[in-house]
């Protein structure tokens, strides 16, 4: 892992125009509607109600005397706190599930309990990095090179790889699991870029820390044993829906910065400035899909519209359907590369890479 990192800046490309456009719509679309940034009472309610059918559903896991009615419980409450960490946390990590940015933090902590995850390191992976540095090789931490996937054609190639078409659901699974004991812990122990960060520093930093992974294996595992669930029981639901979670996540976002996007090798020497300017860039580097019934837009926490979170981070996700039709009509106007494409052309676009990077000449 590289412990440093000299910023990059884009290029001063002539994107001044498009940028004033955009905003000019986006704002405008805002002032029409009277409306702000953040999460409305619709959004705040309905994060609410998932909330509370997770905690009964907790509840009822740990007072069931049958072990098909635990496995139920247990289930269902995982699934709903991963789906409150797709619809709320990734919004608050961002700041814009609510204006305090202190109550953001203690919503992702709250939230992210039931994952394992430090959420500040795993926000400023997501917002300082993988946000400003999308598929850039080194810089954006999301793809860097583990030796048993290969995502970018700047990495090298292993024999295994030409088989990561079909053990990549494995690898999907598997993420959640790593980001908490693998990245964590290598970001704690001041061995990746983030320790210029200086996060969560001192007693205080170390006690917030603990507590998440504590937290996690109290609620996860301790609860149901001291309530005297069988322990091999406990431990086997826990790892499968650690690992379903994870695909759960994965499949949302599955090929958003894969499907036909360009990756790039940062510049060197001392003038440290991409060739490019920075919208040009995201566009390059990701794109939106689809869901196939609106309604299902409620299930994705935004992340089908992946390319709009990119230009809008600092806006909740229930803007970004009316964001991506101004995107999608500025970007024609001005020459811009914006797609938005079908769950289905999404899902072969991912085969095609995995098998592309999977190959031993793929550059």
């Amino acid at each position: 892992m590289v412990k440093t990192l000299t910023p990059l800046r884009f290029g001063t490309a002539q994107e001044g125009a498009f940028h004033r456009a955009l905003q000019r719509r986006a704002y405008g679309y805002l002032h029409a509607r009277g409306d702000h940034r953040f999460a409305n009472r619709r959004a705040i309610s309905k994060a609410v109600l998932i909330l509370l059918a997770a905690i009964a559903s907790y509840s009822l896991a740990l007072r069931a005397s049958q072990p098909l009615a635990f496995m139920a419980g247990y289930v269902a409450f995982a699934v709903l706190m991963m789906w409150l960490n797709i619809d709320v946390n990734h919004d608050a990590s961002h700041h814009t599930f609510v204006r305090s940015r202190v109550l953001n933090a203690v919503i992702s902590r709250a939230v992210t309990l039931s994952t394992g995850i430090e959420p500040v390191y795993w926000r400023v992976r997501h917002v300082s990095f993988h946000h400003r540095y999308a598929n850039i090789e080194r810089y954006d931490l999301d793809t860097e090179e583990n030796g048993i996937f290969r995502q970018t054609p700047f990495q090298r190639w292993r024999g295994w790889m030409r088989w990561q078409h079909v053990y990549w659901p494995l690898v999907a699974a598997l993420s959640l699991s790593w980001i908490g004991v693998v990245f964590d812990w290598a970001d704690r122990l001041g061995r990746t870029p983030l320790r210029a960060e200086r996060l969560l520093p001192g007693a205080a930093g170390w006690a917030a820390f603990i507590f998440s992974k504590l937290g996690h294996l109290t609620l996860m595992l301790g609860l149901p044993l001291l309530m005297g669930h069988d322990g091999g029981l406990v431990l086997g639901l826990y790892l499968l829906v650690q690992m379903c979670t994870s695909l759960m996540v994965v499949f949302l976002l599955l090929g958003t910065h894969w499907a036909d996007a360009a990756f790039y090798q940062a510049p060197t020497g001392e003038n440290l400035v991409m060739a490019h300017g920075w919208y040009y860039h995201n566009f390059m580097t990701a794109c939106d899909w689809h869901t196939p019934q609106r309604w299902q837009e409620m299930l994705t926490g935004g992340l089908n519209y992946h390319l709009t979170h990119h230009l809008f981070p600092g806006w909740h996700h229930r803007h970004y359907p009316a964001l991506a039709r101004i995107i999608g009509e500025l970007a024609a106007e001005h020459g811009l590369p914006y797609r938005c494409i079908r769950y289905g052309e999404l899902r072969a676009a991912q085969r095609a890479f995995l098998r592309q990077m999977g190959r031993a000449h793929a550059a």
